[in-house]
């Protein structure tokens, strides 16, 4: 069973970020003072899968419009919709007034966020040493 909650207290934060720096400062050599940038202005939720946390997303808003963010899954629990879980679950959480809502998709993870609304807007660009797209959710 998938359980996406958004974090209030600080031990599962500290597990949100642990999964965060499993996925992408160890397995992509994301730099962490880049990782972790804007954690604090940030709303923070955890991925739960038969009581183990095993995926962490969050959302900010910015001069732009509301932007989710840092969307990591643990590799022995992908494929079995816990992006589609948090996406659900940001998405939800982000204010009725919200009229813009992106964020940058990595190359693979293109097709995930597709399915939940997003379209891709502009070029291909690097972030971080890896591929991206804008997307923006279609209303």
């Amino acid at each position: 069973m998938i359980q996406v909650v958004k974090i209030t207290k600080a031990e599962d934060l500290q597990k949100a970020f642990a999964i965060r720096d499993k996925v992408f400062v160890q397995g992509q050599n994301v730099p962490a003072h880049l990782e972790h940038e804007h954690d604090d202005v940030a709303h923070h939720f955890l991925a739960i899968l038969d009581n183990e946390p095993v995926g962490a997303a969050r959302w900010r808003k910015t001069e732009n419009g509301y932007k989710l963010e840092r969307f990591a899954v643990l590799d022995k629990a992908r494929g079995r919709g816990i992006a589609k879980a948090m996406i659900a679950a940001v998405l939800n959480d982000i204010p009725e007034e919200a009229n813009y809502i992106y964020l940058n998709a990595q190359l693979d993870a293109v097709p995930v966020y597709e399915k939940s609304g997003f379209v891709k807007e502009g070029p291909m660009f690097e972030e971080a040493g890896i591929q991206h797209f804008k997307m923006v959710l279609q209303s």
